[in-house]
């Protein structure tokens, strides 16, 4: 039935190539309008796990404490302190402005100069306090002495203030959705006005560092454009090199253009799905073209075969077509479910990419499979091209002489003992891969970036570091936890546990902050920095601590501790995260709970585990899948194993090179496994085809391989180096992630095209011997 399908397409289809050539090109013009539509599509919650346990609290109390979506602008004078006009008069300009953005959550910008900053000190009557700098503040020497006493008393020092009093910070959270239009924040409009705000505050002595999300979206889209420029270089270097490779100006012009059209489809169809393009998945069109450009040399090298043997162009395009349907369409149908099975992961901006790239894939098979051909069926080869055709064909490959041994049980012994000894040192490195953030800053970007060296002057000027992590103190069946000892203490031993955790860098809570004001009570005689266990006095030393410090919220029934981290490497999390389920475990009781997490490293704690989780399983499911497909094609668990083996010690490679490399698991190169194997299966595909073809015809082992390099060794080899070429100038990228992806993607490359030169003839003569293995018939 499927044989007679594809006659009966291959038919229709060259029978109508003028109507079908018109309906495509309608298409591509109509789609190339609408991509003209298509806008950066960046979100906060778009990046996290909604669904994880972490995320659930995160959510829950984001409008009581705060969100991980924070934006801090550091202003940091050259020389001098902080205590002069012209610092006040540029931190206050700063500060407004700030607090006029769109999507700022104007309850929350807290700087020296917003009323939320608060001093409290101990006078004969009592407790007297007030604001930082002072509703009257005109900026003399005695109104900014006054300032420098009560930064002094407002124990801001390290947070707000830098420890060397040169640096004032603003801090603000964002809002994802704007309360008043509905509208999602625009990220990259936020970026402008922070890049703009920095560019009028600037110079005359003074830095300004700016850093969060928002912020780190918005250089990523701007290292991101430089997509289009080494877009356009592997565009040149695959022109040139299928222009050596074919030796016709035509065949590679018409390469390009069917491996461009379904680019330009996916760009067209994104803004019909109400879908953008987010600055994390801005790779998938080069992909897209990457693949479509291996699909088509194997088409157009199918065509080349048939017109070396005396076919006129329209038979040889309907014989290509009937050769390479079946295997095509089977190596595309195996990259699709590679991209798709990466949805698993419950982040959103993860199942676009994957959507977006088994979309784009699934394009290429109409582009590839129907479009070449009737292309080609109109392509006439001038005597020049003819002439290199039939002698690039006709040669004798002495390289395909070589490796045919390789299908003889004794050669195919050595190979295997080869791969078995690099496959235990892969394995042995592959433990070193880490899952999260490795390195200091943003991992996307390079560590000499603008962002990560702004993360570094703000970590090194500032006590409590970029990274916090908050735990969520919840009480049940309580009233007034704040004023009961046991809860209070409780939640005092896990501040003090905390601090002893190695790389935690401080800690904030409620109990030491009462436990300051308590001393301040009794004269400040540390003796009396204690939480007392009579409520009434407890009540006093908690009383002074407004909501808005975010610490506690109205009645008391949830309390926030602040656990700010040396840094945020993926080991570092997770060890912290586990110690906070250690003490929780330990402490366990029916009225007090400390829930994990939020803030910016809990959200990268349940992006991490959300990762690590999901590794193992999409490996599974990807091989799980493109083994049963496999198995449904070929009738045979042997010729499976044949093609299926090989994918699986590249992937072990793949982490072994991630490992080596310093490059983290995570959500931007978690990908890249399933990327690397959905590509690296086209070629065990097409030679796996010839071989099985030629078994049917009587051939032996060696001599189906001789055969299957003769017909498909050249192109195989050809677009292996052509897509390592062209990711592989990823390398010199503004974006480190890109830069990370291309190098080990090339290599990738390199080591599927090896496996299926070397290793899966070898696993042959081990699984095969010279019995036939099933196949499809209609080539």
């Amino acid at each position: 039935m499927l044989k007679r399908f594809v006659e009966f397409l291959g038919l229709l289809l060259f029978k109508r190539r003028t109507f079908f050539l018109g309906l495509f090109v309608v298409m591509t013009v109509l789609l190339g309008a609408s991509a003209s539509r298509l806008q950066v599509d960046a979100g906060f919650e778009k990046m996290i796990p909604l669904e994880h346990e972490y995320m659930k609290t995160f959510m829950a109390y984001r409008n009581t404490f705060g969100g991980a979506n924070r934006v801090l602008v550091a202003l940091r004078q050259h020389e001098g302190d902080i205590y002069n006009a012209g610092f006040m008069q540029k931190l206050k300009a700063a500060t407004d402005e700030i607090f006029f953005i769109p999507g700022v959550d104007r309850a929350t910008v807290t700087s020296l100069f917003t009323p939320n900053v608060r001093f409290i000190e101990v006078v004969e009557a009592g407790f007297a306090g007030g604001n930082v700098i002072p509703a009257d503040f005109e900026g003399s020497a005695e109104d900014l002495e006054t300032v420098r006493q009560n930064v002094l008393k407002s124990g801001r020092v390290g947070r707000l203030v830098s420890n060397d009093h040169r640096a004032a910070m603003i801090s603000a959270e964002l809002l994802e959705i704007d309360p008043n239009t509905g509208a999602r924040l625009d990220y990259l409009s936020v970026a402008k006005q922070l890049e703009e705000l920095r560019a009028r505050h600037a110079g005359e002595g003074l830095d300004v560092h700016i850093i969060g999300f928002a912020k780190a979206v918005g250089d990523i889209t701007d290292g991101a454009r430089g997509v289009l420029v080494f877009f356009l270089v592997a565009f040149g270097i695959t022109a040139v090199l299928l222009f050596l490779y074919s030796g016709s100006v035509k065949l590679a012009a018409l390469t390009l253009v069917c491996a461009m059209v379904p680019v330009v489809w996916l760009m067209g169809l994104l803004p019909l799905i109400g879908f953008g393009i987010d600055p994390m998945s801005i790779l998938v069109p080069f992909l897209i073209f990457a693949i479509g450009v291996s699909h088509a040399v194997q088409m157009t090298h199918a065509w080349r075969l048939e017109i070396m043997e005396g076919a006129g162009p329209l038979t040889a395009a309907h014989n290509a077509f009937l050769r390479l349907i079946l295997p095509g369409s089977m190596a595309l149908t195996t990259t699709v479910v590679g991209f798709l099975v990466i949805m698993r992961i419950e982040i959103d901006m993860v199942r676009e990419l994957a959507l977006t790239a088994g979309l784009g894939v699934g394009l290429i098979l109409i582009t590839n499979m129907l479009l070449l051909p009737v292309l080609l069926s109109w392509t006439r080869l001038d005597a020049t091209a003819m002439r290199r055709t039939m002698t690039a064909e006709t040669k004798d490959h002495w390289l395909w002489k070589r490796l045919r041994t390789l299908a003889e049980p004794r050669r195919a012994t050595v190979v295997l003992l080869i791969t078995a000894v690099l496959l235990a040192a892969a394995t042995w490195k592959s433990r070193d891969l880490r899952t999260g953030d490795l390195g200091h800053g943003i991992p996307e970007l390079h560590e000499d970036s603008r962002y990560n060296q702004d993360a570094a002057a703000i970590v090194n000027s500032f006590s409590i570091g970029v990274d916090v992590l908050s735990v969520i103190v919840q009480t049940t069946g309580v009233d007034g936890a704040c004023t009961n000892f046991e809860i209070m203490d409780t939640i005092d031993r896990f501040e003090a546990t905390m601090r002893g955790v190695h790389g935690v860098q401080s800690v904030v809570g409620l109990p030491g902050v009462a436990k300051t004001i308590n001393a301040g009570w009794n004269e400040g005689n540390p003796a009396w920095r204690v939480l007392s266990r009579n409520p009434t006095v407890l009540a006093q030393s908690v009383t002074p601590v407004d909501t808005s410090t975010g610490l506690l919220n109205t009645d008391c029934s949830a309390m926030q501790v602040l656990i700010f981290t040396r840094d945020h490497e993926g080991p570092t999390i997770a060890h912290i995260i586990e110690e906070v389920k250690a003490f929780r475990a330990a402490n366990r009781s029916d009225q007090v709970d400390f829930l994990l997490a939020s803030g910016n490293v809990g959200v990268m704690a349940a992006t991490n585990e959300a990762v690590d989780a999901a590794s193992t399983a999409i490996l599974v499911l990807v091989f799980g899948a493109i083994s049963l497909l496999f198995f449904l094609e070929f009738r045979s668990w042997r010729a499976t194993l044949c093609i299926i083996l090989p994918l699986m010690i590249a992937a072990v490679f793949c982490n072994a090179l991630m490992a080596l490399l310093g490059i983290g698991l995570k959500v931007s190169t978690l990908p890249v496994v399933a990327i690397a194997v959905g590509i690296g299966v086209d070629y065990g595909i097409y030679f796996y085809e010839r071989m099985a073809h030629r078994f049917e015809r009587g051939d032996s082992l060696p001599d189906a391989f001789y055969q299957a390099l003769s017909q498909r060794g050249t192109a195989v080899m050809f677009t292996a180096t052509t897509m390592a070429v062209g990711v592989g100038t990823w390398i010199f990228s503004a974006l480190k992630f890109q830069a990370d992806m291309g190098l080990v993607m090339a290599l990738m490359f390199v080591i599927n095209m090896l496996g299926a030169l070397l290793l899966l003839p070898a696993l042959a003569a081990l699984l095969l011997g010279d019995r036939p293995a099933g196949g499809p018939k209609a080539g």
